[in-house]
């Protein structure tokens, strides 16, 4: 009976055997049926299939999977089905959990829907799994830059200000505070501070999963994982048993930043205070620190004085009336986002930082420093008054002539009694400053003995310094810094001083405001930029209709004399005769349509997506008297931004297609080449693609500043504790926003071509290039700052690195440095990706 038994036993394996062969060679065919009628979504459940019945098929259908698996999430992406989206990867990762592809690929999909933590997950993990896996990389440099922001290698540098702190540290520990909480931790090390210190139980939050994980590693690597209890928390959500057993004597922090409220410090103490911490200590009182609790920083000094700037003032004010022969409107009011927060709803932060010291052009001290405002952060009730206070004005008297472009901010920061730290622009350290832009006033001079006058309150987590306004020495009048009421003598000399008063011009009920970006209004105010287009698009624009009068169409920037009824005229008949068509789809704000219309016969086509900005163009378009047909939005005639690069509803093809080459940040463009193949095949002949083509230049430096803000110098700075390794995981070899014209550096080399992307003819372009490069002084090589020449053609160009660019520069900064001497050759071997620039060098 039992040989039967096993006899049948084996015959129903090797039915179930030839049955599951069976399914899995129908699921085949089934799933290839699907990928010829492209259900990408029956496929890839075939698939699913497939692998689950059949997992020695892993490596043979693995690029089929992908693509399948690929092309149905572009699907479900489309169809906003999100759940089902990430489902599908989750099964794949399960199937193949080692996978840099599909790695990558589940962490762009996350980055895109804005879950950075995440994303930066998989692309490490797929870095991990394939170190030359290009498009991995590039894509966690890019999320790193969010993840772990750049200003915590400076801070870890910084070696005054990592002592002060420890030391303020073991002097509350050794007076008594044995209980720690660490709010906002970071990398840990004002809690091993503590600990170190000789603190009993030590406690930190974080409310970063990235910086959570990166303290953890930090905490044991030092030993001290066992001694501080870590909480992936924010500290308003600590609650006492569930998190901490009780209160604590001591809450240290640095969630300070330029402007010292914007990281939300008064709200976290005042939580703090009534939740988390033992109560104050009595004034004038004289027990033991230890059953009472404190804050450190224990206070703060607020600074403020008034400067001039021209690099802040051509980032916040258009400073021109007409650009390029196109008259900017007087009916459109352009500001910068900080300007638009006073009066906004949404939370806006109403400052810029800079650090005065590096800002290119230098400033100016229009006033002496004044004091701000102070703050107790002991002091319970203050922290609880300061939002609820009035705004009060403030008064700075002039000392020096000039204009009135910017208030500088910032801090002194106590400690305790005995260490303080100072974010003043004449010290160095990690910090910047906070920068409140002055717009809106009819006279922005000022000259010794006026007042700059202002407004400031505690709104929003934020300081606000708003109202800015000048008055004239003229009016004799003397302001309070607390007091709203003016004191005057009589009728005369309040109209006076009211004439005297340069206020916020009022807004005309018919103007137009139209809020950019800091780098739009530097483009606006980029004059060579505009005057470079126009002569190259007038140069391609003549070649293409040679029968137009060169004076008519207005190449070198003079109108022909006509009327105004006459040019509206000209204009309409223009258009009516077969126009030239121009599509610009560089990115933010632009006024090169109207430019391109100005030339001639032309219908200009704009990507401009947001409706504040089609209808300050509209404003400028009418202003110049063109025609509304004229000037169309692109992207509204598209149901998919991603075929922006298409043929004009007319069915003609582009005489012009202007790409955004370069970012303000001094990387290319991403996809630019895929779009630059694209645009070449919507050109008729003799059209161009604006750039054509783009020369990349860099030179070999030494730059102390730049090995600080990309990696923490080894464990000195950081007063012997192991934290280098760990937050250096999140370097980037790229460095971006850079000024070359302010970099502390030391120059080894001459400016060399390192590169060419020709956007008209792709056989010129190589993915890689060695390059022989020339030491002309003796030194460190720490990093290669690199900029662009853009070519409109070969008679129009434009170099990224002027004086009056918007475009900032970038840097490759090396692992290790290289020793160099006068006469030596080194090779540089620059490959081109996407959008990302590598150079190593070859020893």
């Amino acid at each position: 009976m039992p040989n039967s038994n096993a006899k049948f036993h084996c015959n129903h394996r090797g039915g179930q055997e030839a049955g599951r062969r069976e399914l899995v060679s129908r699921s085949l065919q089934s799933a290839q049926h699907c990928l010829e009628d492209q259900d990408f979504g029956t496929a890839y459940a075939h698939y699913l299939l497939v692998l689950n019945l059949a997992p020695e098929l892993k490596t043979s259908v693995k690029e089929t999977f992908q693509f399948t698996l690929f092309k149905w999430a572009e699907e479900l992406d489309s169809l906003a089905r999100i759940q089902d989206l990430f489902n599908c990867y989750e099964q794949a990762l399960e199937l193949y959990p080692n996978d840099e592809v599909i790695c990558n690929s589940m962490g762009e999909h996350l980055f895109r829907m804005g879950f950075r933590d995440e994303a930066a997950g998989y692309f490490h993990k797929a870095v991990k799994l394939n170190p030359d896996f290009a498009d991995a990389k590039e894509n966690f440099y890019r999320v790193a830059n969010w993840l772990v922001e750049r200003w915590h290698f400076v801070m870890l540098n910084d070696t005054k200000r990592n002592f002060t702190y420890l030391k303020a540290i073991e002097n509350a520990v050794r007076s008594g505070c044995k209980s720690v909480l660490d709010i906002g931790t970071g990398t840990g090390i004002l809690s091993m501070f503590a600990k170190k210190a000789g603190a009993s139980f030590v406690y930190a939050c974080e409310l970063s999963k990235t910086m959570y994980e990166l303290a953890r590693d930090v905490v044991a690597a030092n030993n001290m994982e066992r001694e501080i209890k870590l909480l992936h928390l924010k500290s308003l959500d600590i609650e006492i048993p569930k998190h901490i057993p009780e209160r604590v004597s001591l809450v240290v922090t640095e969630t300070v930043d330029a402007g010292l409220f914007g990281e939300g410090i008064v709200e976290s103490l005042i939580h703090a205070w009534e939740h988390l911490l033992l109560q104050p200590k009595p004034k004038n009182q004289d027990v033991s620190t230890g059953d009472y609790g404190r804050v450190i920083p224990a206070s703060a000094t607020i600074f403020g004085m008034a400067v001039e700037c021209k690099e802040i003032r051509r980032h916040h004010r258009v400073g021109t009336q007409e650009v390029a022969g196109v008259c900017l409107s007087n009916s459109v009011q352009f500001f910068s986002p900080t300007y638009a927060s006073a009066g906004s709803e949404e939370t806006v932060e109403p400052y810029t930082t800079e650090k005065l010291n590096h800002i290119p052009g230098g400033y100016v001290p229009l006033t002496e420093p004044c004091q701000v405002m102070t703050v107790d952060f002991n002091n319970l009730q203050e922290l609880k008054s300061l939002a609820a206070r009035k705004p009060w004005k403030l008064s700075l008297p002039v000392t020096e002539g000039g204009i009135l472009d910017a208030i500088v901010v910032w801090f002194v920061l106590q400690l305790d009694d005995d260490h303080a730290l100072s974010t003043s622009p004449s010290e160095e350290t990690c910090w910047e400053q906070a920068i409140y832009p002055v717009q809106g006033l009819l006279d922005y001079s000022v000259k010794p003995g006026d007042t700059v006058m202002m407004e400031v309150c505690c709104q929003d987590c934020y300081l606000k310094i708003q109202k800015i306004s000048s008055l004239t020495s003229e009016c004799g009048m003397d302001f309070s810094d607390r007091d709203d009421t003016l004191s005057l003598g009589n009728e005369a000399e309040l109209c006076n001083a009211l004439a005297g008063l340069q206020t916020t011009s009022k807004q005309d009920g018919n103007s137009q405001v139209c809020v950019l970006e800091s780098t739009e209004i530097a483009l606006l105010n980029n004059v060579p930029y505009h005057e470079c287009f126009k002569a190259a698009m007038g140069k391609v624009l003549l070649s293409l209709n040679p029968s137009k009068d060169l004076q008519s169409m207005d190449v070198d920037g003079h109108g022909s004399g006509m009327n105004l009824q006459e040019s509206q005229n000209k204009s309409s008949l223009d258009v009516a005769s077969d126009p030239l068509y121009v599509l610009d789809v560089s990115e933010g704000f632009s006024i090169l349509p109207i430019i391109a219309r100005k030339l001639g016969p032309v219908r200009a086509y704009s990507s401009i997506e947001k409706e504040q900005h089609q209808a300050a163009l509209n404003v400028i378009s009418e202003t110049n008297h063109f025609p509304k047909e004229t000037l169309e939005f692109w992207l509204s005639h598209l149901e998919d931004e991603s075929v922006v690069l298409q043929r004009p509803k007319s069915d003609k093809l582009w005489s012009i297609i202007i790409l955004d080459v370069i970012e303000t940040s001094g990387l290319i463009q991403q996809e630019v080449m895929e779009k630059a193949a694209i645009s070449r095949c919507l050109l008729h002949s003799g059209g161009k693609i604006f750039p054509q083509y783009v020369l990349v230049y860099g030179m070999l430096v030494e730059s102390e500043s730049l090995l600080l803000e990309s990696a923490v110098q080894g464990t000195e700075p950081t007063l012997g504790f192991n934290i280098a390794p760990f937050i250096n995981q999140f370097k980037v070899p790229v460095r971006v926003y850079l000024d070359l014209s302010t970099l502390p550096c030391l120059p080894l080399s001459k400016p060399a071509e390192l590169l060419r992307l020709d956007l008209m003819n792709p056989l010129l372009n190589s993915s890689s290039r060695e390059v022989k490069v020339q030491i002309c002084k003796s030194g460190q090589v720490t990093a290669i700052p690199f900029w662009y020449h853009i070519h409109l053609d070969e008679d129009h160009s434009l170099n990224t690195s002027d004086e009056s660019s918007h475009w900032k520069q970038a840097a490759v900064v090396l692992d290790e440095p290289i020793q160099v001497q006068v006469g030596d050759e080194l090779v540089l071997d620059v490959q081109h990706h996407k959008s990302n620039i590598s150079i190593t060098v070859k020893r």
